[in-house]
């Protein structure tokens, strides 16, 4: 059977994962992802292609890549190539470091690329190597945070998702960090497309994509909405209807919510009797966990900036009671003046 050919979409941003060979290291020592590094600097600057983030593992790499008018395989090709050639160089070696083959997903950026970036950002959490992704050097955690800087990454669209003042959105993308349990890849938020694997999103950013509006014989019914929630979000048809309100519960009924309300599935009214609930219960899920999000960001934006205005009301204060003195400091700056 032919294998898909893969989505070209001009401005698409893509998860990309490059393992390699039979799974073995790709890394032989600390100095080799610096090697990769300058790689992927010079490569992104002469495609015109944006990192958004990025992990190297021992065994492979992950990326957010956004792509522009040249095809994803030709920068991944020219990436893996080049670093290959310097380890290979100096390996007793033969045969492939990477898979022949690397693999990719086009994320619809919007609903998904938040829940994506932490997914990728704590893959050296999940394998054991730290306990706090600001401990591993070779992610783009740390760019996100401040604390370093990678010229070549691209963070400023996701930390705007946050907040539009970049010390609140940094704040807010360190809150939306602590759940060290998020979803796994292949469930809930971060399950591919029933109909396509290669897409992160919605029959609808398909249609977009690809220029063919799903019929509507193929639209998915109120049952196969709650069949598929079940398999996104680990629970049962039976958990669903059940008095619990458990998170996981909360954001399927949610979840089928919006597709079913997205999808002209089903009126809200329809969904709140399959679920046996109220009306107004399946609207308040549908606010506190909006589509393609978690709820965490959402309570995370609301005291975040509660917590900015009042450290700011706390400052003009400060700022009041200075001017008296005639004494001024620019926060910031390493500048005094005193009268």
């Amino acid at each position: 059977m032919p294998r898909q050919l893969r989505l070209h979409v001009p401005g698409g941003f893509y998860h990309v994962t490059l393992r390699g060979n039979h799974r073995q290291a790709i890394f032989f020592e600390e100095s080799d992802r610096d090697i990769l590094d300058a790689i992927v600097a010079d490569v992104t600057a002469s495609q015109n292609v944006r990192i958004h983030a990025f992990c190297w593992m021992t065994n492979h790499l992950h990326a957010v890549i956004q792509v522009s008018d040249v095809p994803l395989g030709r920068i991944v090709l020219r990436i893996a190539s080049r670093y290959a050639r310097i380890i290979q160089s100096r390996l007793a070696t033969t045969g492939h470091l990477f898979e022949r083959r690397y693999h990719c997903v086009l994320v619809d950026a919007e609903e998904y690329l938040l829940t994506l970036i932490r997914y990728i950002h704590l893959n050296p959490v999940r394998a054991g190597l730290v306990t706090n992704p600001a401990n591993y050097r070779w992610s783009s955690h740390n760019h996100y945070l401040g604390r370093a800087e990678h010229r070549w990454v691209s963070a400023e669209f996701t930390l705007r998702l946050f907040a539009r003042e970049e010390e609140l959105a940094r704040a807010m993308y360190r809150d939306f960090m602590e759940d060290r349990n998020p979803a796994k890849w292949g469930e809930g938020y971060l399950a591919t497309n029933p109909g396509n694997p290669h897409v992160l999103g919605s029959d609808d950013f398909v249609g977009k994509v690809t220029g063919k509006a799903r019929p509507i014989s193929a639209r998915r019914s109120l049952e196969d909405l709650v069949a598929e929630s079940c398999r996104r979000f680990g629970v049962t048809a039976g958990m669903l209807i059940s008095p619990f309100k458990s998170r996981s519960l909360a954001a399927a009924r949610a979840w089928i919510a919006h597709e079913a309300v997205a999808d002209r599935t089903a009126t809200i009214c329809a969904v709140a009797r399959r679920l046996q609930r109220s009306e107004s219960s399946i609207r308040e899920l549908m606010t506190r966990h909006p589509r393609g999000a978690t709820r965490e960001l959402f309570q995370i934006r609301e005291s975040a900036t509660r917590h900015h205005q009042e450290s700011r009301s706390c400052s003009q204060r400060e700022m009041s009671w200075i001017s008296g003195r005639h004494t001024w400091c620019c926060i910031g700056y390493s500048f005094h003046s005193t009268a």
